[in-house]
């Protein structure tokens, strides 16, 4: 005789009732269920629990969890079977388990005369069949002897090489810049719209280097490529067996990734976003004792912003396909972004280099389905939008209110939902408190709110029983102001 709990029983009947009235109205004719439907579905729900199997005639059975079980699920109902088992963990396991997937960093910033700063950050993906292509940086850049402060999320896409590339070069590119203009400044304060203008050079030029350096392995450029064979192009590139240098620049430009950087200035009075594609810069600011308010800095360029829309088919006038479906030239998401080529240059950049490089992507249908649109590029836009931000003393405050900056890739936000900023304020009231035993860190605590806040549905997120990733990848960097 095989024994299930009852909270099992009553899971798998309200979540097969629930299927059940949603491929009715995927039907399109919504309509009282009879009788039988509902004999039916109960003959379902204990066919599913009598498949389980027992041990010595006794089962106790796993927990299960449907597909809406998982905030920011990315499974449907056509990933199923449903229900699923999962692992249900202890409180302290949960926090346990939750730290050792994430990749942690927490940073002190300041020395013991003077006050203190913290930024920590994590990188979430509990599939462990992936490898996550978000990055997330957080460094101190020694400018002229005084320390300036870099954080930042990426989140890449097709492919972690450019991802990678970005979150180690492009904090050296802009440690350059940003010696380059304190120093033409003679030690005197650089104003902040310097800074801002600096900021986005520093991006651009980061980006425009992508290209450029592979152009440059053909002198005279793409119009090279026209006298030169696919066997002679493909002897350039693909070096792999003498360090394989040129493969490597070439590669970066197949793939791409969002960029949202934060600078802060030594003394704390001055914050910087510079910002590419999805991601999401937040201000959590204290207004009075255990009350805070959570301002969005940032605003996404992909297809639900109007802006972005209108800003590139004004570029591109007489091109209605610049724009399809909420898609740069009906392919990609974002509308700024790092990488990416085949969007920023003309198509025979891709026909004749990218195409070349091996291994590389040998069926190339998918790419000409939008380099047939690409007429006028650059279609994707490498210009950050940087935002500045005041951090002294407000108006109505003497001292500068208590602070937290929040940099987060897209996957939070899809976890969070229309929630985000409820999710955002009940974590600040107890930021930095004690929770799980030394697990102290900022954005940990962040994160294990905006899954759940309990045992229970941190233990979905972890151990859901998947074959494929079931939430978007998540970067998180949390930094006191």
């Amino acid at each position: 005789m095989l024994i299930y709990r009852s909270g099992d029983i009553c899971h798998v009947l309200i979540g097969l009732l629930k299927q059940g009235c949603q491929d009715t109205l995927a039907r399109g004719t919504p309509r009282v269920r009879s009788p039988c439907t509902f004999t039916s579905l109960l003959a379902m729900g204990m066919s599913t629990l009598l498949k389980r199997p027992g041990v010595d005639g006794l089962a106790e059975s796993p927990p299960l969890a449907w597909c809406g079980d998982v905030p920011g699920s990315r499974c449907g109902p056509e990933d199923g079977p449903w229900p699923r088992p999962y692992k249900l963990l202890e409180h302290l396991e949960a926090w346990r388990q939750l730290a050792a997937a994430a990749d942690l960093q927490s940073e002190t910033f300041g020395g013991p005369a003077a006050k203190q700063w913290r930024a920590e950050g994590l990188n979430f993906q509990p599939f462990v069949g992936t490898r996550t292509q978000d990055r997330y940086i957080i460094q101190q850049l020694d400018i002229a002897g005084r320390s300036w402060t870099l954080t930042g999320v990426f989140d890449g896409h097709l492919g972690d090489a450019t991802v990678d590339h970005a979150a180690y070069h492009m904090p050296i590119i802009i440690r350059d810049f940003l010696r380059e203009m304190v120093q033409k400044h003679g030690g005197h304060t650089v104003p902040p719209p310097l800074i801002a203008d600096m900021l986005s050079r520093a991006v651009t030029s980061f980006d425009e280097a992508i290209a450029n350096d592979v152009l440059n392995l053909f002198p005279g450029g793409l119009e090279t490529l026209s006298t030169l064979s696919n066997d002679e192009i493909r002897l350039v590139l693909n070096d792999q067996l003498s360090g394989g240098h040129n493969y490597k620049k070439a590669r970066l430009c197949m793939y791409g990734t969002t960029a949202l950087v934060a600078l802060v200035d030594p003394n704390h009075e001055h914050l910087w976003l510079a910002n590419l594609g999805d991601c999401q810069g937040i201000m959590v600011s204290e207004y009075s004792p255990k009350k805070w308010a959570v301002e969005v800095l940032t605003r996404t360029h992909n297809g639900e912003n109007s802006a972005e829309v209108e800003r590139v088919m004004r570029e591109h006038p007489g091109e209605s396909e610049c724009v399809m479906d909420g898609r740069v030239l009906g392919a990609i998401a974002p509308f700024r972004c790092i990488g990416d080529t085949p969007f920023k240059q003309p198509p025979e950049f891709t026909r004749r280099i990218l195409y070349n490089l091996y291994p590389g992507y040998h069926d190339t249908s998918p790419w000409e389905e939008f380099l047939v649109r690409n007429h006028t590029p650059p279609y994707i836009s490498s210009v950050p939008e940087v935002t500045h931000y005041p951090l002294g003393a407000t108006s109505t405050t003497q001292h500068p209110p208590r602070r937290y900056l929040l940099l987060c890739s897209d996957g939070l936000t899809d976890i969070c939902g229309h929630q985000l900023q409820s999710i955002i304020s009940e974590w600040a009231k107890n930021a930095e408190g004690p929770e799980g035993g030394t697990l102290q860190c900022m954005s940990l605590r962040l994160l294990w709110r905006a899954l759940g806040n309990s045992a229970l549905n941190v233990s979905r997120a972890l151990t859901l029983d998947m074959d494929t990733p079931w939430l978007d990848d998540i970067s998180i960097v949390v930094q006191t102001l």
